[in-house]
């Protein structure tokens, strides 16, 4: 009920909003702190230790190992997982399991979903940004323009998906009385060394050709500069790309790369980020069990510029990881 004063009349409510605010002074004190200059914070920031990327989740390395991961200038920056041999045989395993469904799919929806990609790297372009400039030394204008230029090349290859076997396929004329038609059909399970000179596009440009064929990839990711790589692997675990399709590995190449050349279940390896002193024994491994090598142009494996579009983003590289399947069809009376 509404009370009454001291007349005996009824005294109106009063709204909440509209009684006088007990905070004001003290508002008005902060307001006039404001003008003091701000202390900078001395709070220890929390450096983030990443996992693998293996069968689209993002599992805990076996060996409980990590490293820490620097910029340019020596900042500690994140902690990166050491993966052991066991992680490198789990993600081969997972890539064989996913390779049949991947390469079932049609050239038409393998477009679409790697283009579904390129649009949550957009969507991530600042952090990538940030990332690339850290891990290199760049400027933000320079990181900007690489990490502009690995989402466009991602799209580029995409767009091949539906395209290549009109390029590469072709009906061949012979003496008899058949058709005789070559067509190229995906390796199987791919390595890939991604480059440690350009860790995102550098990257893009090497695990893009060979996944859009229908292949399933492995990759280890930059040793020294890794983040891109591994902010990549969040990109693709809320994309279409099934599970196992791409599998992301960190850790020391002098460990993984051998194994990776040696195991039985790699049909093919992109040798182009493999330590110089250890190319002739990936190139003997791939020999023993005869996977197909793609390798950087003689001469440019330390000095390649992945800005050069003409020279970078090329059909050819996606046949680097394609097999030829000819077959012979009788002519029907």
């Amino acid at each position: 009920m509404a009370e009454r004063n001291a007349a005996g009349r009824r005294r109106p409510r009063v709204r909440a909003e509209e009684l006088p605010s007990k905070r004001e002074p003290r508002a008005a004190a902060s307001g006039a702190a404001a003008g003091r200059a701000v202390e900078p914070s001395t709070r220890i920031p929390i450096r983030k230790t990443y996992k693998l990327y293996v069968g689209g989740q993002f599992p805990r390395s076996e060996s409980g190992r990590s490293y820490v991961v620097r910029g340019a200038d020596g900042t500690p920056l994140a902690n990166a997982v050491r993966s052991s041999r066991k992680d490198l045989r789990d993600a081969l395993r997972t890539a064989r399991g996913a390779f049949p469904g991947w390469a079932g799919k049609t050239a038409m929806n393998r477009g679409q979903v790697l283009y579904r990609v390129a649009e949550l790297m957009e969507g991530r372009r600042a952090q990538f940004i940030d990332e690339v400039a850290a891990a290199e030394g760049l400027e933000q204008a320079a990181a900007g323009e690489s990490v502009d230029r690995a989402i466009d090349r991602w799209v580029w290859y995409a767009g091949w998906a539906d395209k290549i076997t009109q390029l590469l396929g072709t009906v061949n004329p012979v003496g008899a009385s058949y058709f005789d038609f070559t067509i190229p059909e995906p390796t199987g399970v791919v390595g890939v060394v991604a480059p440690e000179s350009s860790s995102l596009l550098g990257l893009v440009s090497r695990l893009a050709p060979a996944v859009v064929s229908g292949n399933a990839v492995v990759v280890l990711a930059s040793e020294s500069r890794p983040l891109p790589a591994i902010t990549l692997t969040e990109v693709l675990a809320t994309s279409d790309v099934p599970p196992g399709v791409i599998n992301i590995l960190t850790g020391l190449r002098r460990e993984l790369v051998p194994v990776l050349a040696a195991h039985m279940d790699v049909n093919a390896i992109d040798t182009w980020g493999v330590p110089p002193d250890l190319v002739a024994q990936v190139e003997e491994s791939a020999m023993d069990s005869i996977k197909r090598l793609a390798r950087a142009p003689r001469g440019d494996r330390e000095r390649f510029d992945w800005l050069d579009d003409a020279r970078a983003q090329r059909p050819e590289w996606i046949a680097a990881f394609l097999e030829m399947k000819t077959v012979w069809h009788p002519i029907g009376m």
